[in-house]
């Protein structure tokens, strides 16, 4: 924030500054630049815009002002204005709550004077209010009373003409006429008749309504007179609040600035939040609030205030109370509080420095017949996918950024409580589709064989290898290993469905995640990527579903909920929220946020059942919870990140050349390197050749497997088959099945956003724990991958066998294939 603005500004005065305003599910958040002033609130576009475009104005007199959470407030005038706001920390949103508050008790002073000015011709003196009150109520019963006079005057008129008129009409049936007209004289009669007594009936109304009116004229009296009295108390309380809290807030700066040697910067540099002395953070520990709210499965309140009483000695009583009592430090304390990385061991060693850009995207058209002329006389299978839809990274890179929050990882392997690590464990899982909200692009599919190293020992502490273990379908094995006491571990497939406006892709396959020290192994599982607008509209991304992470040595559970985007629903978009809970079902703490910007956790002091009816008709649990404290914030995209693929910063270093990686690695392959470097036409060239290679390779692999299997082992393989258990996915929807290795998955899949394939078809044989023979005629053996049955889970999968990191460091590479 840039604007300038005074921290406490008075009542009168005129604020500034920017802030984030909610537009709508497609864009979200946008900033826009706010003026407060005389008690409007008006929002500019930029500061150009203040002399001449106003984007919209909303009066405070009347408006109603209401906090969200650490950053966001509402602010809503009973329906026909609503603006959903977002602070760029919670001082500065504090900031703007004190000043608005001020402005809106003066403006709804001034209207008050302004509307009593406006009653009467005079303006009535303080002490005259209710005087004035009680002789409009009697002019208006006057005025009222001459009306109903007039109408009674009125009826007698009509009365004295239509007994004139009566008579007139007797007299006249004295006289012999014909049958017809007597009739139509009788008929005359009657309607004079009932004029008459419609006529009585309406002065009869009248004087009822003037009697009720005078007797019901002190009562009128007296509650109008309660109102304004109400009205004017309200609002010097409302004056008087404001007061105070800017005054608190002055106290509360000057009592958390620490000294010059007693501050760390590693800590400061977190924000307002990380920096307070330890008397805040006291406090902080001991507030009550709503973590969050999920109005499907939980309802989060306030917990009891009798643990405001307890202070910090006795927090070890409220671990016991917790399932926390072996001695160890709450993760309020001392996991979330810590800085996660030291820096003195970010300056032992020198880093190199990556690259912080990259070529600008080109803005080439797509021209579809240039796609449509290079497919004619071609078979089906042999259509080339042009790299316009695609950006510059492979798939395998794609799974490597799952690290790119790896320090989360680093905090979990320092906890000693298994549920403060679970709650790490499940930010790391959210926090790895952060990258995924504004990349649209399709990665490359990985050859068969290729592989991608991500080297970040002195950085980061982790090294991490992928590699195209299978192609038909496309899978991926992925392996990292970090010096801080962690290894993840994951084979990822990818199932799709085309649903016509949109593209479902559901991942297949266990992550794991196992800590050294405590011997903690955890899995979970990916959720539905959704791609929507595939043939009409600009393309974007949701993430839906629910995630399991289970920690298989305790028993702890944590179940996420990725809410769907809803044009109906008035939830914050991309929501996510979780309970964690121990091997008894008892919950410990809850999670909420969002997979696109940050997730905080709440400790659960007392769960009940006794909430709202659900969908179900089942009473949902009433969880209450400690002040909600963050977990993960994603990183903000660097600057210029629209031109270049929205890549993230570790996205922008993953293809960036690196010497003694193996000649398989993705970094190597040339296509991807070409359009990286805006040469798309000689991409798209090298990327049929690649392809075509592919091919090749393959057919000749099949052909000697077919050469290898004799009729005397074919007949014993069908002998041994009957004991065999096949254990095959369904095909996807939309899946084609094809002859070729590169572009059948990209016709299969319009992207592969992340994470995810179709599953491979295995034959189980052996003990438990053995190797698993591929169905696959080729026989394909990956290179750093040995296919084993999981012995966590059971599920067949590729785990590292080693080799990789010894023969970099003896440059040996003669066993990689040329797939380049």
């Amino acid at each position: 924030m840039s604007e300038p603005k005074a921290p406490t500004p008075a009542p009168g005065d005129t604020y500034k500054g920017w802030l984030f305003k909610w537009t709508n599910y497609i864009k979200g958040y946008q900033r826009r630049w706010f003026v407060l002033s005389n008690g409007l609130l008006s929002y500019y576009r930029t500061q150009a815009e203040m002399g001449h475009t106003c984007r919209g104005t909303i009066n405070l007199a009347t408006a109603n002002i209401a906090v969200e959470d650490s950053c966001n407030f509402v602010i809503s005038n009973g329906g026909t204005q609503t603006y959903h706001l977002k602070a760029s920390s919670e001082v500065e949103r504090q900031r703007w709550i004190t000043a608005l508050e001020l402005a809106k008790a003066k403006a709804f002073r001034m209207q008050a004077e302004s509307d009593d000015s406006g009653d009467d011709s005079t303006p009535p003196a303080a002490g005259q209010g209710a005087g004035s009150r009680n002789s409009e109520v009697q002019s208006t019963l006057r005025t009222l009373g001459s009306k109903v006079e007039d109408l009674s005057t009125c009826n007698d008129l009509i009365a004295k003409h239509g007994s004139a008129l009566q008579r007139s009409l007797s007299e006249l049936e004295g006289v012999r006429l014909g049958g017809e007209t007597s009739e139509k004289i009788r008929q005359v009669t009657e309607r004079a008749t009932l004029f008459r007594i419609t006529s009585n009936a309406m002065i009869n109304a009248c004087r009822d309504f003037l009697a009720l009116a005078q007797t019901h004229s002190k009562r009128w009296q007296k509650a109008l007179q309660a109102e304004r009295e109400q009205r004017v108390r309200l609002e010097e309380t409302l004056e008087q609040l404001a007061k105070q809290h800017n005054h608190l807030e002055r106290a509360f700066r000057g009592a958390t600035v620490l000294p010059a040697s007693q501050s760390n910067p590693a800590i400061d540099s977190k924000g307002p939040v990380s920096g307070k002395g330890d008397a805040s953070d006291e406090d902080e520990e001991n507030e009550f609030f709503d973590a969050c709210e999920d109005v499907q499965e939980f309802i989060t309140v306030p917990a009891d205030p009798k643990y405001h009483r307890r202070s910090g000695s006795n927090v070890s009583g409220i671990s016991s109370e917790l399932g926390m009592d072996d001695g160890t430090t709450s993760l309020d304390e001392q996991s979330l509080a810590s800085n996660p990385e030291s820096p003195q061991s970010q300056e032992l060693v020198p880093v190199r420095k990556r690259r912080t850009r990259i070529p600008d995207k080109p803005n080439y058209s797509l021209n579809l017949w240039s796609i449509m002329k290079n497919c004619i006389g071609k078979e089906l299978s042999k259509i080339p996918m042009p790299v316009n839809f695609n950006e510059p990274l492979s798939m395998l890179q794609r799974l490597s950024e799952d690290l790119e929050y790896y320090e989360l990882l680093d905090r979990a392997a320092k906890c000693q409580s298994s549920l403060e690590q679970m709650c790490y464990v499940a930010a790391f899982t959210v926090s790895s589709y952060s990258t995924t909200v504004h990349r649209t692009g399709k990665p490359f599919n990985p050859l068969l064989g290729e592989t991608f190293e991500l080297d970040r020992v002195q950085e980061s502490g982790y090294r991490s290898l992928c590699e195209q273990v299978s192609h038909h379908p496309p899978a991926a094995a992925h392996h990292a290993i970090s010096e801080r006491g962690w290894t993840l571990r994951q084979e990822i497939a990818l199932a799709s469905k085309f649903r016509g406006k949109y593209l479902s892709i559901m991942p297949l396959g266990s992550i794991h995640c196992i800590f050294e020290k405590s011997t903690n192994h955890y899995t979970w599982k990916k959720v539905t990527t959704t791609v929507h607008n595939i043939i009409v509209g600009k393309l974007w991304i949701d993430q839906s579903g629910e995630i399991d992470v289970v920690n298989h040595k305790t028993g702890d559970r944590c179940h996420l909920k990725f809410a769907p985007y809803s044009y109906f629903s008035r939830d914050v978009a991309r929501k996510v929220t979780g309970v964690v809970t121990d091997k008894d079902g008892k919950a410990h703490y809850v999670l909420s946020g969002t997979w696109d910007e940050k997730m905080e956790y709440s400790r659960v002091m007392q769960s009940s059942r006794g909430g709202e009816n659900g969908a179900d008709g089942r009473q949902k649990t009433v969880y209450q919870t400690l002040k909600a404290k963050e977990l993960w914030r994603k990183t903000p995209l660097p600057e210029g990140a629209e031109n270049m693929y929205y890549f993230s910063t570790l996205a922008l270093t993953l293809n960036e050349l690196e010497e003694g990686v193996a000649p398989t690695d993705s970094r190597r392959r040339p296509d991807q390197r070409l359009m990286e470097q805006g040469r798309w036409e000689e991409a798209n060239a090298e990327k049929q050749r690649l392809e075509e290679k592919q091919r090749t390779v393959r057919r000749e692999r099949e052909r000697e497997a077919n050469r290898a299997a004799s009729p005397s082992e074919e007949g014993k393989e069908s002998a041994d088959g009957a004991e065999e258990v096949e254990i095959a996915s369904e095909p996807s929807e939309t899946t084609y099945k094809t002859d070729t290795d590169e572009t059948s998955s990209d016709l299969s899949l319009s992207t592969e956003t992340l994470h995810g394939s179709h599953p491979p078809a295995y034959s189980m044989e052996g003990p438990y724990g053995a190797p698993v023979k591929s169905g696959h005629q080729d026989n394909y053996k990956s290179m750093w991958f040995e296919q084993l049955v999981d012995p966590v889970t059971g599920e067949p999968t590729h785990i590292y066998k080693g080799g990789y990191w010894e023969a970099k460091e003896q440059g040996n590479w003669d066993s990689c294939p040329d797939i380049f």
